[in-house]
């Protein structure tokens, strides 16, 4: 008995690829401004759904309640923040356009001090000197070359903060919607990915999920109550600039250098000015900001995934490189999930028969 033999059309499998790519392409395409607002807002919603689940049950069951608090409180983690930053910027940049404007207003001090340092004292002493002589205007003069690439650094972080409250924008309007149909969404990226990948694809989702939480709750978390608590230490005593440097700290929280980073220099300034009572306050608070984060960040990464913090440190700088202020929470995230997925998929592997001295042996022969 003869089978039929099953012909293939292949230009119509080459132009349904090439629809399916051009269409995928421009989806992509249309859809990219609203990438990074989206994939922010899914990373808050998963670290925070437990959250909203059992404000949900405090609420009668009335999810639109949970919802409009959940997204207040995103509102006051990151619009406010963002806002105090801009303002203190606008309020602290008003006094160096007017030092720029008029050197000769410039009131640098005398350090004597200088004079004590071995083998290069008295160069330091005669150049600080030279400077105090001029009225600033040596000073002005110094750094003049480089005014234009300062200004044209500005002008480039400007844009980059203004892309980031668009993002901060969007994040807050699509984690508005994912909080509502939060269950819906979850159900269909669970089928996509048993479409892609049958149970693996399933367990796929679940584990990015964990990784998602354990970055937010134990890197996230721990960096927004280190960087409270110390700019609330160094607004009491009466660092200049504080805002901006909270916000710095924060930054060195999340890439996992530290709050200390900024605290010492604020410490040694306090005891330099000869402010010994405020010194010594700010010395004890900045000993329990620094060490909090031993207690809290293993409590917080053990409800989700345990993570090396290699890997969180270089998430975030790569992903302040490659995405501006927002790489901050999606670098991290990103290595996290490719990490667990990667480690479990290596782990299926069986286990190798030979120890490494007969594989070298093996090797050999």
């Amino acid at each position: 008995m003869n089978l039929p033999i099953k012909r293939y059309d292949l230009p119509q499998i080459m132009f349904g690829v090439l629809f399916i790519a051009l269409m995928t392409i421009a989806s992509i395409w249309i859809v990219q401004p609203f990438i990074l607002g989206f994939v922010w807002a899914g990373m808050v919603v998963i670290a925070t759904w437990p959250l909203m689940i059992k404000l949900q049950r405090l609420l009668w069951g009335r999810r639109f309640l949970a919802v409009i608090i959940m997204t207040l409180l995103l509102i006051l983690l990151f619009v406010l923040p963002i806002a105090m930053l801009v303002s203190s910027a606008i309020e602290n940049g008003a006094p160096l356009v007017e030092i720029a404007s008029h050197p000769s207003s410039l009131h640098m001090p005398d350090f004597h001090w200088l004079n004590s340092i071995p083998l290069v004292g008295h160069k330091l002493y005669t150049g600080w000197h030279a400077l105090i002589n001029g009225g600033g205007n040596a000073l002005v003069t110094k750094v003049q070359p480089y005014v234009g690439q300062t200004a044209a650094w500005f002008v480039t972080q400007a844009g980059h903060l203004g892309r980031f409250i668009v993002h901060c924008s969007l994040m807050l309007l699509f984690s508005a919607l994912l909080y509502s149909r939060g269950e819906q969404v979850a159900l269909g990226i669970r089928h996509f990915a048993i479409r892609l990948a049958a149970e693996r694809g399933d367990a796929a989702v679940i584990l990015a999920g964990q990784a998602i939480r354990a970055v937010a709750l134990g890197v996230v978390v721990t960096a927004i109550v280190q960087s409270i608590l110390g700019g609330i230490g160094l607004a009491i005593a009466g660092i200049p600039y504080a805002t901006v440097l909270t916000v710095v700290m924060f930054v060195c929280c999340v890439a996992q250098i530290g709050p200390l980073l900024i605290l010492i220099p604020a410490i040694i300034w306090l005891y330099w000015s000869g402010d010994n009572t405020w010194g010594t306050v700010l010395l004890i608070w900045s000993c329990v900001v620094g060490s909090l984060d031993n207690v809290l960040r293993p409590v917080l990464i053990r409800m989700g995934a345990d993570l090396p913090m290699l890997l969180i440190l270089s998430g975030v700088i790569g992903g302040l490189f490659a995405f501006g202020m927002i790489g901050l929470f999606i670098g991290p995230v990103v290595l996290a999930v490719s990490y667990r997925l990667i480690s479990l998929w290596v782990h299926e592997a069986p286990e190798p028969e030979m120890d490494p001295e007969e594989a070298l042996k093996a090797l050999d022969e």
